[in-house]
């Protein structure tokens, strides 16, 4: 297996648990909605519809962790960042996660595996109510989110030691974008000739590639 294709399998494992993860916006979504019904219409809330939304929500923003990090979208100062040539923010980046990024998550695994099983094997309930949602299948969620970061952070390594010999960083999966979104729209417009509609097209991409600077080498879709 060469280095690209290891790259490319992690981002895909990532990517995939990060689409799916997003399945649960529905149902929270639809919780959401119906305790409202109830609520206001029925005069009949439910007392651990607030846990489990919570739940909902906490899956999906762990789960959703790899898959940020697999499409290089968190937050970070990109001021002086945005910059630095390649092998530099290869560097800065490669001493950061061994520093900072390897130590936490291992934490994060470790604590969180201890975390669910204590949970596992007492039966953890939500206490909110006598039959509220059960907990220990949210809490499982914490030590895989973490194992995913964990597999993701190693990809993101391998990429900064690949920067580092060759001065140029490796291709990234790439997943639809919100200018992938802009084009559609602007491809189906009526309203908008040809001309207007590849100079809008364009100048949507500049700032998308300008906002993104990271030189990351050519992106293969997904």
């Amino acid at each position: 297996m060469n280095v690209q294709h290891f790259l490319n399998t992690v981002d895909a494992i990532s990517v995939w648990f990060g689409k799916a993860a997003a399945w649960l916006i529905i149902g929270l979504m639809t919780l959401v909605c119906v305790e409202v019904f109830k609520r206001y219409m029925m005069n009949m809330p439910t007392a651990w519809i607030f846990d489990a939304s919570s739940m909902f929500y906490g899956s999906l923003f762990m789960l959703a962790g790899a898959y940020t990090l697999a499409q290089n979208a968190h937050v970070r100062g990109d001021f002086l960042y945005s910059s630095m040539r390649p092998r530099t923010q290869a560097a800065l980046d490669l001493v950061l996660y061994i520093v900072f990024f390897l130590p936490g998550i291992a934490a994060l695994v470790y604590a969180g595996y201890d975390y669910a099983a204590l949970s596992w094997r007492i039966g953890e309930h939500s206490t909110v109510t006598a039959e509220g949602p059960p907990i220990y299948y949210f809490k499982s969620v914490i030590p895989l989110a973490g194992a995913l970061l964990m597999l993701q952070g190693i990809a993101e390594i391998t990429r900064c030691i690949v920067c580092l010999q060759t001065g140029e960083w490796p291709s990234r999966l790439k997943d639809v974008a919100e200018i992938d979104v802009v084009e559609e729209q602007l491809a189906h417009s009526e309203h908008v000739d040809e001309e207007t509609r590849k100079v809008a097209i364009e100048r949507a991409q500049q700032i998308d590639e300008t906002a993104r600077k990271r030189g990351s080498g050519g992106d293969l879709q997904t």
